[in-house]
């Protein structure tokens, strides 16, 4: 039977009134103004190009594994924008609310934050950066990059994988639509127990946090299904396992962590869910349930979940590091173990996070060892990208800074990570800032290295470079401001700040608050710098255009074979694999502008608007249940039943790419290179193969850049 819970209810609103929506909060209302004004105009520009029909027909609709990554990808960076004003707030509500004679604004007692707003902008910073910003940034990065390096046209399941973003997108959506309708969550982006029961939280900040995480985690889950069976299946042929480049690896081994563990997370919260919804009492020690049990589910994600964002960072590096270093990367057996071995370990740590709990000398001993431990894979890939730049050709060019960077940033994450693994250490710092900023500099490792990596692949997937001056510029200002901003929260940590506090009570923290609101204002700088470099890139994309397919001219994986951008169908015909970095092998020995003489006909997929309904649909599901509008919650179900039921029934064979039209992009993209005189030999017809390779050559399976 469900709960009964305080405040009014109708059937059709449920508990949805005129007095959800925030219009006195002059934050909220002002925020509401400038999205509606920011979405008015989009809409507009839209409507202006006569692009509607562009955007339903290539990408709400599309099943490709490269649009659906870019669209990952800037969701992804459109929550990263929404969490960092999060950020913003938080800082300047601390810097504002030193002492007791701080005054307040806005109806707050100091600064100009109350405690209740304070609380649900710190649950939604965390649980926007880590599910909603930094995962779909991820996992937009594997989607577009793993099928070209295995030698794939796909994902192996293209339906799925825009079903996995749609879900993604309807959770995001919750998120977002919280800030205008109703509230959020303020227990925290782990939902601390007892405060997420019905007693401490009636409201329906938490019921939002929990449908936009169940319906997220699903989709995440899904996504690493598939690119599980995408690497097991769908390599190249000659594509062995010893030749998988290692950013493979590392979304192989983050793949298999998402599957085992976001289950656990959507187990966990749903019977938090149920706690609020029919009174199960789970979590509630009182009336038998232990809060403990819930804290145990959630860091039994969590702390796997930390290697599913740093995974593919590392895998980032293996590929820019040896790119801009111009050799090979060194180790490559020894990265690709750790790999695997990052993510085994991660199940075995979960417990560090409450040393204090008092589970005793034997629990926490084990706990600390096995947290040391992941330093050893991981010391390993540290030594390895050392030994990769040593006597390499060192370029600095703007992936390659975000890179290095990232690495300083690991080695100052691992030292306060194996601090915090010492149980004496953790008893000091526990709960404190000190915590906090070892977290961002793990997070800030994922997110130099997503920085890095979309200025690495941009000219793959749009065919031209982002500018390299104001990349330049809105790199050092951000490091500028990462050493500000946690340098300063290390030490307040030392000094006893604990976290998530809206009201500072000791004057002598002041200085090194001012010194966290400066690193704020340099992040602020680098944001403007990487707006202002996408755009200066969009503006001069013909002058910045790439017209060969590496675009970096020392490149060493399979996707940079293919053209930029990558056409519908990435390779003309299946390459076969010879060596481990097999661009780099055939740049080496002049066979990078190869072709056949014949091309076969390719099967892709159909696009389908499924997807995106269910889409609809599970954002319809949520958006029902968080306000009791049970008619909503059981029609979105209701569709979403028989949209899966339907889609079994369909037979969708796909389409076939003839021959002869692939013969024509090919020659397009030859005509364009040749025009640009950046590629050698092509006005003579095909392109002799050097005697001492041309028996490793297979008929017709190079595609010509």
């Amino acid at each position: 039977m469900l709960v009964s819970y305080p405040g009014p209810w109708t059937p059709f609103f449920g508990r949805l009134d005129a007095q959800q929506i925030p219009l006195q909060n002059p934050i909220l209302f002002g925020t509401f103004v400038l999205v509606s004004l920011g979405a008015l105009a989009v809409l507009g520009a839209i409507t202006y190009s006569r692009s509607w029909g562009t955007l339903w027909r290539d990408w709400l609709t599309s099943v490709d594994h490269k649009k659906i990554g870019v669209m990952y990808c800037v969701l992804g960076v459109v929550m990263l924008f929404r969490g960092f004003i999060d950020g913003v707030m938080m800082r300047t509500q601390q810097v504002m609310a030193v002492g007791p004679q701080s005054p307040g604004y806005m109806g707050a007692l100091h600064g100009y934050l109350p405690p209740y707003h304070f609380g649900q902008i710190y649950s939604a910073h965390g649980t926007i950066m880590i599910l909603f910003a930094i995962t779909p940034i991820l996992v937009g990065l594997m989607n577009i990059i793993v099928p070209l390096q295995i030698g794939a046209r796909d994902m192996a399941y293209p339906y799925l994988n825009a079903v996995s973003f749609w879900l993604t997108a309807a959770a995001t959506g919750l998120v977002m639509i919280s800030l205008f309708v109703g509230d959020f969550s303020h227990a925290g982006w782990v939902g601390l127990s007892p405060l997420t029961e019905l007693a401490y939280s009636p409201g329906v900040g938490v019921d939002y946090w929990s449908w936009a995480v169940q319906i997220g985690s699903i989709g995440t889950t899904l996504a690493s299904i598939n690119i599980i069976v995408t690497i097991i299946k769908m390599r190249a042929p000659g594509m062995t396992w010893t030749k998988m480049p290692i950013f493979c690896w590392t979304a192989l081994s983050t793949s298999i962590v998402g599957l085992s563990s976001f289950p656990v997370f959507t187990a966990a919260v749903a019977l938090l869910s149920l706690d609020r919804y029919v009174g199960t009492h789970f979590f509630t020690p009182g009336l038998g349930g232990n809060l403990m049990l819930y804290t145990d589910l959630f860091w039994i994600w969590g702390h796997p979940e930390v290697y599913y964002v740093v995974l593919p960072a590392f895998g980032i590096l293996s590929e820019i590091i040896p790119t801009f270093s111009e050799k090979p990367l060194f180790g490559y057996i020894t990265m690709a173990v750790a790999s695997i071995a990052i993510g085994g370990v991660s199940w075995s740590v979960w417990l560090h996070h409450f040393f204090t709990m008092g589970a005793g000398p034997g629990v926490n001993a084990f706990f600390s060892i096995a947290s040391m431990l992941v330093g050893i894979p991981t010391g390993v890939k540290v030594f390895n990208w050392a030994f990769t730049l040593y006597r390499g050709r060192v370029r600095f060019d703007v992936p390659m800074l975000w890179a290095l960077a990232a690495l300083v940033l690991l080695l100052i994450g691992g030292l306060t990570g194996m601090m915090l693994a010492m149980p004496a250490i953790n008893y000091t710092v526990h709960n404190s800032v000190f915590v906090v900023a070892h977290f961002h500099t793990m997070l800030n490792v994922v997110g130099f290295a997503c920085f890095g990596a979309i200025n690495y692949w941009f000219p793959k997937v749009f065919g031209f470079r982002l500018d390299e001056r104001t990349g330049k510029r809105a790199f050092w200002f951000f490091s500028a401001g990462t050493v500000l901003l946690f340098g300063s929260m290390y030490a307040l940590g030392f000094m006893g700040m604990p976290r998530r506090i809206d009201y500072i009570p000791f004057t002598s923290w002041r200085p090194l608050l001012i010194a966290e609101e400066g690193g704020i204002v340099l992040f602020v700088i680098a944001s403007c710098y990487m707006v202002k470099q996408l755009v200066v890139s969009i503006r001069d994309r013909a002058q910045n255009r790439v017209m060969t397919p590496d675009a970096w001219g020392t490149s060493r994986s399979l996707e940079w074979l293919t053209h930029s951008p990558v056409p519908f169908y990435n390779f003309a015909v299946q390459p076969h694999i010879n060596v481990r970095d097999e661009w780099a092998w055939r740049r080496e020995h002049g066979l990078g502008s190869a072709y056949p003489d014949h091309y076969e006909d390719i099967h892709l997929p159909n696009n389908t608007p499924l997807p995106l309904m269910l889409g609809a649909c599970a954002f319809a599901l949520g958006f029902g249940l968080v306000w009791r509008m049970y008619w909503l919650a059981a029609l979105g179900l209701l569709a979403i039943i028989i949209l899966v039921i339907a889609r079994s029934f369909q037979e969708d064979p796909g389409h076939i790419v003839p021959g002869a039209r692939i013969r024509e992009i090919e020659a397009s993209y030859g005509d364009v290179a040749a025009a640009a005189g950046a590629v050698e030999g092509r006005a003579g017809g095909a392109v002799a193969y050097p005697a001492a390779v041309a028996s490793h050559l297979r008929d017709g399976e190079l595609a010509r850049p």
